[in-house]
């Protein structure tokens, strides 16, 4: 009796990263002692970012992976942050291994604060135009929820977590609680009003981003301070300049005395009480010792990432729930999502040569979503966004020796701006695109590898296609040079915003959650993590994870 009590809290949290740090911070400033499950190591903020100072002549092998590691690790060599600077935050392809039905590249953050350490910190809000997405053209089923009922949860989180932006005015991409804005470039300012006389709909902003540009007194509360321009986020921020899971929401949460933190603690499932007809508690495997253990709590949010998410609710499994937890229809694991970074546009601009950057700026310029907005005007379904970002390179001359050599080093030339842009496009969930439990195949810890198969389809080929012809018209309308197109043709997964699987929906015969992000069938256990997504519209989806997790422990609390 006195083992189970140790064991028992208000509210377990399954992960420490984005959405799992918000569950945690929310639960414990209402009062509830809640526990938080990490599967991967301890990350203090701070303490743990031993490469957040170094010099670039201060890592062994200048920022780059060493060729063995990089031939042992064939899936996460090929994401950006897999360098000499960040590989100690990205899961090893052994470390979890999972089977490609079909070419999917899995990139993982397992430790404290999961992939808030890694993310490229872009905050945009959804509006109404992506909630009305699958209602609209019949693909998906119908949100449950619209702009209006999460609006006042975006403003929550963009206050504390610290969002940088312009008032824009755009019915498609909603303004929210702004600091100060960063500062577009000459050229990317150029290319705003070239676009503003050629076009009546296309317009061009300074992204958002979760980047403190003016501290307010909630940041100075969490022990934040405003970011440096540092642009080594991937490290870890040691001024808490960005938002990260373990600069704001955890230690936030530890300041309450109600949260536990435990670490190195891999889910095997949730437990599921036929009598009470509600889940109690969550299996645990000790990674360290390798012993089973259970915790048991009245709420339970699952927040593990996406797929991790789908990993746990299937694999738990009872007589009530033979295909795992809530999974009445059959449904979970189906209709997964991403987003497409296939393309690509480059060019050079021959003006504004009397111009350059000064200092680092750790954000783009970004061009909201353009295509289909307000009627169907293309032969694909839903849109795409697309990044702008500008910069002029120095030109060495490296041929001299000795002294002259030494002088031309210190005395560089500049070279044309280079422009570029990069598609985020809207992919269209569809039962096709799934993952599942395999049958055979057991992870270390003895539970089942995941099986993923997921896919590009002819919609997304006519939207990298119209991207690429319409991005390329906009660069030579503004006079650009050199233009080049490129599709990379990567597999799914690169994006690393996988979403779906556990869709929120109105009916229980075609979703697994409700408007609060509640199971239909096992209502004390929420999901507010990627797999939540019923769509995925082109945005940036991290913020609206951080607003339907705020939004649903409130309602949890309440009910």
């Amino acid at each position: 009796m006195d083992s189970i009590k140790k064991r028992t809290y208000d509210a377990i949290v399954i992960g420490s990263g984005i959405s799992g740090g918000w569950a945690a911070k929310e639960l414990t400033e209402k009062k509830l002692n809640t526990l938080v499950l990490e599967r991967g190591r301890d990350v203090k903020h701070l303490r743990d970012y031993p490469t957040a100072m170094k010099e670039p002549w201060e890592l062994e092998h200048r920022g780059q992976m060493p060729l063995d590691v990089q031939k042992a690790n064939p899936i996460a060599s090929k994401c950006y942050i897999f360098k000499e600077d960040a590989a100690h935050f990205v899961v090893k392809d052994a470390e979890h291994p999972y089977i490609q039905e079909k070419p999917f590249d899995w990139i993982r953050g397992y430790q404290t604060g999961g992939k808030s350490l890694l993310w490229a910190r872009q905050t945009q809000r959804w509006s109404q135009l992506d909630f009305d997405g699958p209602k609209r053209d019949g693909f998906a089923v119908e949100w449950p929820i619209r702009y209006d009922d999460i609006a006042p949860w975006y403003s929550h989180v963009e206050r504390f977590a610290g969002i940088s932006g312009n008032k824009d005015g755009l019915p498609q991409l909603p303004d929210g609680e702004f600091l100060p804005p960063h500062e577009m470039t000459c050229v990317e300012k150029y290319f705003k009003e070239q676009m503003a006389k050629a076009y009546k709909d296309r317009p061009v902003i300074i992204a958002r981003c979760a980047h403190i540009t003016k501290a307010q007194p909630i940041h100075y509360q969490q022990g934040r301070s405003q970011c440096a321009n540092r642009d080594l986020c991937q490290r870890g921020c040691p001024l808490g300049g960005y938002f990260s899971s373990n600069a704001s929401t955890l230690p936030w949460a530890a300041k309450t005395g109600k949260m536990t933190l435990r670490p190195n603690s891999v889910v095997h499932s949730i437990i599921y009480d036929e009598k009470k007809q509600r889940a109690t508690g969550v299996r645990v495997f000790d990674s360290e010792t390798k012993q089973m253990m259970e915790f048991y709590a009245k709420i339970i949010f699952v927040n593990a990432a996406a797929f991790n998410t789908n990993m746990i609710l299937l694999n738990s499994t009872s007589n009530r729930f033979p295909n795992g937890l809530g999974n009445d229809n059959g449904l979970m694991g189906k209709y997964v999502a991403f987003h497409n970074y296939r393309a690509r546009v480059s060019a050079e601009y021959d003006g504004f040569l009397d111009t350059t950057t000064e200092g680092k700026r750790p954000n783009s310029s970004y061009i909201p979503r353009f295509r289909n907005v307000f009627k169907q005007e293309t032969d694909f379904l839903r849109g795409y966004a697309a990044g702008l970002y500008t910069s002029r390179n120095k030109i060495h001359d490296n041929n001299a020796i000795g002294l002259d050599l030494k002088n031309s080093l210190n005395a560089p030339k500049w070279g044309n701006w280079n422009v570029g842009s990069h598609i985020m496009g809207e992919t269209i969930p569809k039962e096709s695109n799934f993952i599942a439990l395999d049958k055979t195949k057991l992870d270390p810890f003895g539970m089942p590898q995941l099986r993923i198969s997921i896919d590009y389809d002819e919609n997304d080929e006519k939207m990298v296609k119209d991207y690429l012809e319409q991005i390329t018209e906009m660069f030579t309308i503004a006079g650009f040079k050199n233009i080049q197109t490129a599709d990379s043709h990567q597999a799914p997964g690169l994006d690393i915003h996988e979403m779906g699987g556990v869709r929120m929906g109105k009916d229980p015969k075609t979703s697994l959650l409700n408007e609060w992000n509640q199971l239909h069938a096992c209502k004390n256990v929420y999901v507010t993590d990627g797999a939540c997504m019923t769509s995925t519209s082109t945005q940036n989806p991290s913020l609206t994870y951080m607003a339907l997790t705020a939004r649903a422990v409130d309602y949890a609390v309440k009910v």
